[in-house]
């Protein structure tokens, strides 16, 4: 155990999102759980971020098991635009769910505005793209021990 204060550990990921009730339709289609929602002052959150207020965030919290997905959304022009990122670009790359039914939730995916990224297919695991481009790694069936 490493040597360090208090009790570390892992808390959220979070996620810009374009279309917040868009999004979360999609993730709790995934199986995601709403947990809460939180619109905190713009002034400290802007701080925290390193974002020019005003901010009009609104922050989404999702649950997967012990997995919490923080969506974000700034309601406020300026905003940039979301972007396709590639596997080998540093920085997080995609996020892995597994599904009871693979093929029941590639084609949920596809009705809320996702994309499945076919050519990925290998049966056992599909990548697809959430409504933003956010890479999702979708696995058939439990994640093995």
């Amino acid at each position: 155990m490493p040597d360090t204060p208090g009790h570390d550990v892992f808390n959220h990921i979070g996620l810009c999102v374009t279309d917040l009730e868009r999004s979360q339709r999609f993730y709790e289609a995934l199986g995601f759980e709403f947990k809460r929602e939180l619109r905190p002052p713009d002034e400290i959150s802007g701080k925290l971020l390193g974002v020019d207020t005003p901010l009009g965030m609104t922050a989404v919290y999702l649950g997967l098991g012990a997995f919490i997905l923080e969506l974000l959304h700034f309601d406020r022009p300026g905003n940039p635009p979301a972007v396709t990122r590639v596997m080998n670009e540093p920085g997080l790359t995609h996020i892995s769910i597994s599904a009871a039914d693979l093929r029941a939730t590639l084609d949920r995916v596809r009705e809320l505005g996702g994309e499945v990224l076919d050519d990925t297919d290998i049966k056992l695991a599909v990548m697809i793209r959430d409504p933003d481009g956010q890479l999702v790694e979708l696995l058939a069936g439990p994640m093995p021990s």
